[in-house]
């Protein structure tokens, strides 16, 4: 089974991709995308739910089923991005020395710039040296949003 969901939370549009029960992909899309199209299945709305709580300060961990997808080396980056919890953040280098990989902290900011499920696997809450914010796919005015939204800056 594979299920399109496009909805609109607060002044974000969402796009996640479900496929064999588990989510494959959250995107942020412009707000001038094609049509809205409500999740109909259970999954779907959990997931949908579960975006609004936390986007409304609500929900601090995420309890929803993830289809992982990368090289074994992404796949250690983001097992370990799903160990920052909400409200702390680590730097690259931090990151890279966690998966054994001390000096490969430019290949863990790659990494976490694929990362197809944002948010949930929070690589927004990866930052550089110094508080520095770095790099995050959606823009750093939404890095900033999202680690004001978790009380890190």
């Amino acid at each position: 089974m594979k299920e399109i969901s496009i909805f609109k939370i607060n002044d974000k549009l969402i796009k996640i991709i479900i496929e064999d029960n588990k989510i494959s992909l959250i995107d942020f899309l412009d707000l001038n995308p094609q049509e809205l199209i409500e999740p109909k299945y259970e999954l779907a709305k959990d997931i949908k739910n579960q975006l609004t709580l936390y986007f409304n300060g609500k929900l601090k961990e995420f309890n929803l089923p993830l289809n992982i997808q990368g090289t074994d080396f992404e796949r250690k980056v983001y097992e370990a991005l799903l160990n920052i919890s909400y409200g702390q953040t680590l730097t690259y280098k931090e990151l890279a020395e966690k998966i054994n990989h001390p000096k490969a902290y430019r290949a863990v900011g790659t990494a976490a710039g694929k990362n197809k499920i944002p948010i949930i696997i929070p690589c927004h809450r990866l930052i550089g040296q110094n508080n520095n914010l770095r790099g995050f796919r959606y823009g750093i005015d939404m890095k900033r949003e999202l680690l004001k939204l978790e009380n890190i800056i």
